[in-house]
């Protein structure tokens, strides 16, 4: 990640009562949704919203989606969720997340998404030539090995 930039906080969430199953826990379903909504969050913080993106005409569908539970997440209780872009060459992504409780910081669960970059029409594009907007929000972010 570029050193200029600020860093973007994580995203905060509160689990909701619907979100539970019969065992009193957050379902597993729900945290792939949490993963969309980070990175909603992620892209409104970086100063590029996931709707104007698309108005721009690109859109990045989720080629696969992985997540590894660690502790059980309850009704009413907070999470913290990290993203970081761990690859990006302006025509795949993958994303790296971590759930935190937000009272005392253990892990709740980790996960990983892979992306691909399509046009309205749902065509692979690169977005390093067309879509230089795009191709800077992720590749100034992505995290250096």
């Amino acid at each position: 990640m570029r050193k200029d930039l600020p860093p973007i906080e994580p995203y905060e969430r509160t689990a909701h009562y619907y979100e539970t199953d019969r065992m009193g826990i957050i379902h597993h379903s729900n945290y792939i949704r949490w993963f969309e909504e980070t990175r909603i969050h992620y892209l409104d913080k970086a100063g590029y919203s996931y709707s104007e993106m698309e108005k721009d005409g690109v859109m990045i569908p989720v080629l696969s989606a992985e997540c590894t539970y660690k502790n059980a997440v309850r009704f009413d209780e907070t999470v913290l969720i990290d993203l970081k872009i761990t690859e990006f060459n302006g025509f795949k992504m993958t994303i790296d997340y971590v759930v935190k409780g937000k009272e005392n910081g253990d892990v709740k669960a980790t996960g990983r998404t892979r992306h691909f970059f399509v046009n309205s029409d749902f065509k692979p594009i690169r977005v390093k030539d067309k879509f230089p907007k795009v191709y800077e929000v992720f590749n100034s972010r992505k995290e250096e090995e």
